[in-house]
């Protein structure tokens, strides 16, 4: 058994922060049917590269696993129409167009929710539904700069965070947004909309930094790798690259200074005393630490650390934290065996549960590869699947079988 085994949910996003909402879902159990257009690549992220395999998108491959593709042409009646009985089926309904394009479909959460009460509607979107921004376009990097984050990430110049962070923001908060309306209908009976905004997702991390200004009017500055309320507490210079130490608390310091780096005459230092004095004086603290961690590499500093009972880590790059015996233990990266790419490698599954963990069963989708198998779950003969085929307004991929375990 899965988590969300018997879940039904249909699939109109594309690019990443929907379709990550809608993985999450699939790695559980949920059946995901995703729909794509037959007239060209479907989803835009299956054009986005390098790298390929066999000319499918990477970038694709990672944010769509256990999903089916059914290739249907919305921009017909017939298409519209094949997309209702999904609905009328489903149990959720996850879109990520800007505000206003699935009620020109005739799909808004008001016809949907009139078609079927119980469908839990919802819409990741960058700005949301409402306000003077709602129908701005806003990709990763032009929400990160709206948000303040840019502002407060990197050193002399406002720096992108190295990955999607908004888009998967978005999704995170959307899937809070879909489990919460499902636990309500279970006891209204009553789907309900879910409006999550990549904005909102990533104004709500702001926590302490908006804090900052709340309390004194002054926006926060950029401090590079330094935290601004705790010191010292960001990366050093070692003999061969850079050490992670985080000893924010008094405790944490003290055991620093006596137990690591041999200098307990800081500890009654007047200008290091307390947490408040550190942290005004992280530039003086940052030059007398490093001056030490200079002398050996950063592996002998993190054993160093790790005996003195200081959290510490390592700037690995992507390739060594891929190849890390804890990745590997905790089963984050997987290889499969795909019938169309051959083997590759996978990120895996992040939320372990205990009883019903959660399942890659089946590769992403090629476009259109499960197009004849969901419109026979309709109830559509082999001799309407052709004929409807022969419209355009479906496409089946040729590869068969699907690529599941089951």
């Amino acid at each position: 058994m899965r988590a969300l085994e018997g879940l039904k949910v249909v699939d109109f996003t594309r690019f990443v922060a929907g379709p990550f909402c809608t993985m999450q879902l699939a790695d559980h159990g949920a059946e995901v049917v995703k729909l794509e257009s037959p007239a060209d690549k479907g989803d835009e992220l299956r054009g986005w590269g390098p790298p390929f395999i066999d000319g499918q998108s990477y970038y694709f491959i990672t944010l769509n696993k256990n999903k089916r593709s059914i290739a249907l042409d919305l921009r017909s009646a017939k298409g519209i129409g094949i997309a209702t009985e999904l609905i009328k089926g489903a149990d959720v309904l996850v879109e990520n167009f800007r505000p206003g394009v699935m009620g020109k479909m005739g799909l808004s959460w008001e016809e949907v929710h009139a078609l079927n009460p119980r469908l839990v509607y919802c819409s990741v979107t960058a700005y949301g539904q409402t306000g003077p921004f709602k129908t701005k376009s806003g990709f990763d990097v032009v929400v990160q700069g709206d948000t303040g984050f840019m502002d407060i990430t990197g050193f002399e110049v406002p720096t992108r965070v190295g990955v999607g962070l908004t888009d998967f923001i978005g999704a995170f908060y959307g899937l809070i947004g879909i489990f919460a309306a499902l636990h309500v209908r279970e006891k209204t009976g009553e789907g309900q909309r879910v409006d999550s905004a990549m904005m909102d997702g990533m104004m709500a991390l702001l926590t302490y930094q908006a804090g900052t200004y709340f309390a004194t009017g002054k926006a926060p500055v950029r401090l590079g790798n330094r935290h601004p309320l705790q010191t010292p507490y960001e990366t050093f210079a070692a003999k061969d690259g850079h050490v992670i130490i985080g000893a924010g608390s008094q405790k944490l310091w003290e055991n620093l200074c006596n137990n690591v780096i041999n200098r307990p005459d800081l500890i009654k230092d007047p200008r290091f005393l307390t947490l408040q004095d550190r942290n005004k004086n992280e530039p003086i603290i940052k030059e007398i630490i490093e001056e030490i961690t200079r002398t050996k590499t950063a592996e002998e500093w993190i054993e160093l650390l790790t005996k003195g009972n200081v959290p510490c880590g390592k700037v690995r790059t992507v390739k060594e934290a891929l190849e890390l015996e804890q990745t590997k233990a905790r089963e984050m990266v997987v290889e499969m065996e795909d019938e169309l790419r051959g083997r590759i490698k996978m990120l895996g599954i992040p939320t372990k549960l205990s009883d019903t963990p959660g399942e890659i069963r089946r590769m992403p989708p090629v476009l259109g590869e499960h197009t004849e198998e969901v419109l026979s779950e309709l109830g559509y003969s082999q001799q309407e699947i052709r004929e409807i085929e022969d419209t355009g307004i479906v496409r089946q991929h040729p590869l068969k079988g699907g690529g599941t375990k089951e």
